[in-house]
């Protein structure tokens, strides 16, 4: 194995919430914002680059303009569909009232807000909409699930975060294709109904950095989403090949993927009906952990074949068979073959492997499907990328276990 960097596109602001505070200022905000006005700011369950500064650059000005700004969880089904378990979520990510300087309010109840032609129903927040005002703040990216040209961004942190797990169990009743069609109605319903102030769109590049920074007015939530989602999938990283025999991925987790692995990364949707992608195609993928910051909740567990008796033993099953039977996914919560350690379970991969004999393995090592700058790649793998000038090559690393099987960081060279 070689330990190597991609070099993916690195458009960037070097301060997110100096650039927040000279878009808010120059904004129609200060001219809707009236003293002791009440605004609803949403809180995701994702680790946004610079989510904490930008909402408490947003906060500090609503305070600067009189008003009492306060943040309301807006993540569907997530941390267990539980106040509580939302509430544990925000603060993983650093969004306390300490940090943010606002009260931060848990809560799981909605109220309608209309319906569809279709006789979908439309929820929000009831914090929310005891609001004079509501900002909604989300990642612009491309979805785990969700099909068309708008997929996560403002639309959908406005319909199914506000509609908690009541709108995210009716959403994912339909297909990918009819759901993303289906909060872009939603959302403008929304939009019509709440005292929507205004979004703030984040698109980052693959090395997790704010590349995009934009203030959005309501009426423009559906066409932001839409010209964004095209930034980001151009600044989104993946693996430099198309094929692999094996890839080991050291880390799963909601904190880097909705579905824990993305399947843009892997090349798997596990979705009952829907073709999988064409590429990447992999024979074996192994997941060796769960991320703390993931609480247990091991949605898209099922998109491996291998894991742990450790990653096992760290799924807290409740919360994650409530996030999976919400999005309806149910192959994306089966369980792999366990095996004892992550030693073991790189083995048991190779062994399954149907393979002609002297083939040389292509295999890609990463840490997870978020970080993808370095990654070790097989002598194989190298060979079909001899000319390409997106990759370095940094040195040669070993499979280093210790007593107990585990898998040891990378180490050049490897002793």
């Amino acid at each position: 194995m070689y330990l190597c960097r991609q070099k993916f596109p690195r458009e960037r602001i070097e301060a997110p919430a100096a650039a927040l505070n000279s878009l808010l200022a120059s904004s129609w905000i200060g001219d809707r914002v009236r003293p002791g006005a009440r605004i609803a700011i949403t809180g995701g369950s994702r680790g946004i680059a610079a989510i904490v500064p930008l909402v408490k650059a947003l906060v500090d000005y609503l305070h600067q303009l009189g008003g009492r700004p306060f943040v309301v969880n807006a993540m569907g089904s997530h941390g267990g569909a539980t106040a509580s378990g939302q509430r544990e979520v925000l603060a993983s990510l650093g969004m306390t009232e300490e940090n943010l300087g606002c009260p931060v309010c848990t809560s799981m109840e909605v109220e309608q807000i209309g319906a569809l032609g279709e006789g979908f129903p439309v929820w929000c927040d009831c914090k929310a909409l005891e609001a004079d005002h509501l900002v909604v703040i989300n990642r612009v990216k491309l979805h785990t699930s969700l099909r068309g040209p708008v997929q996560s961004g403002l639309c959908k942190m406005l319909t199914v975060g506000l509609g908690k797990e009541k709108q995210a169990a009716h959403l994912h009743r339909y297909g990918p294709e009819t759901m993303g069609r289906l909060v872009v109605k939603a959302a403008a319903l929304a939009i019509k109904k709440l005292p929507v102030l205004a979004g703030i769109a984040i698109v980052e590049n693959a090395y997790n950095e704010v590349a995009r920074l934009e203030l959005v007015r309501p009426e423009d939530f559906i066409a932001a989403d839409t010209r964004l989602l095209k930034e980001a999938a151009r600044l989104q990283p993946a693996l430099p090949v198309q094929e692999l025999d094996l890839l080991v991925v050291e880390e799963m987790g909601k904190c880097y993927s909705g579905a824990g692995l993305d399947p843009h990364v892997i090349g798997r949707w596990r979705i009952w009906g829907e073709p999988e992608p064409e590429f990447p195609r992999i024979q074996r993928v192994v997941v060796l952990r769960l991320a703390p910051a993931s609480h247990g909740n091991a949605q898209g567990v099922g998109l491996a074949d291998f894991i742990t008796k450790e990653l096992y033993e760290n799924i807290d099953l409740e919360t994650t068979y409530k996030n999976i039977l919400t999005s309806t996914f149910v192959q994306r919560g089966m369980i792999p073959i366990i095996a004892a350690t992550e030693q073991q379970a790189i083995a048991d991969a190779i062994y399954s492997l149907p393979l002609a004999g002297g083939k040389e393995l292509k295999v890609a090592w990463i840490k997870n499907t978020l970080q993808l700058e370095t990654l070790a790649l097989s002598e194989a793998v190298l060979k079909q990328l001899a000319y390409n000038n997106r990759i370095e090559k940094l040195g040669p690393v070993s499979w280093c276990f210790n007593e107990q099987g585990k898998l040891n960081p990378w180490v050049l060279p490897c002793r």
